[in-house]
């Protein structure tokens, strides 16, 4: 059983993990038909996996050596790579909250994306302390590494930087997603403070 087979079939066979993924971190298998007729621009074929509540969908791209690339394309248009594997792509998704992270980041400064992943992993804390336990319980049930927050940066900012064809998302039409990168260098109330 491939790494990516036997972590889906963990999150599948584990209803508390899959809740905590779903509930805490935006990950659901169970809505991996958000995804249907997405492709990439090269034109290869993607594998949905979750999707999450405002639309998005994750999915798994060929085999590239030896591992599958995660690519998450959002409802709003945006879309990209967010890892190498699956192991990798949940280390993200339960260690940083990466889609914010990429969207104040500045259209895709690294020093910005640090910025702001310091602030947004403050702001996590304090509006819901338990959250570091459940990221620490998904990654021991899935055995995933709990991953300090400037190296997630450093990993998510390198894949979201590819733009291959074999790593950007485009619709049914053949129509490119917009990078995921947003243009914000800080939140829209109250700064970094």
């Amino acid at each position: 059983m491939t790494s990516r087979h036997r972590l889906l079939s963990l999150v599948q066979n584990a209803p508390e993990i899959g809740l905590l993924l779903r509930s805490s971190f935006h990950f659901d298998i169970g809505r991996k038909h958000h995804g249907e007729g997405m492709r990439l621009a090269s034109g290869a074929p993607l594998e949905p996996i979750a999707g999450e509540s405002a639309g998005g969908a994750y999915f798994l791209c060929a085999e590239q050596d030896g591992r599958r690339p995660v690519v998450f394309a959002s409802s709003e248009g945006e879309g990209g790579l967010i890892a190498d594997d699956l192991a990798d792509a949940l280390e993200i998704i339960i260690g940083l909250e990466w889609h914010d992270c990429l969207s104040f980041s500045g259209g895709g400064e690294v020093e910005v994306m640090q910025e702001s992943a310091r602030h947004l992993h403050r702001l996590r804390d304090q509006r819901n302390p338990g959250l570091g336990k459940d990221a620490a319980r998904v990654a021991a049930a899935l055995s995933l590494r709990v991953v300090p927050v400037p190296d997630l940066v450093v990993r998510l900012h390198a894949a979201a930087s590819r733009t291959e064809p074999d790593h950007v998302v485009a619709d049914d039409q053949g129509q490119a997603f917009d990078p995921l990168f947003g243009e914000y260098t800080e939140p829209r109330q109250g700064g970094w403070r």
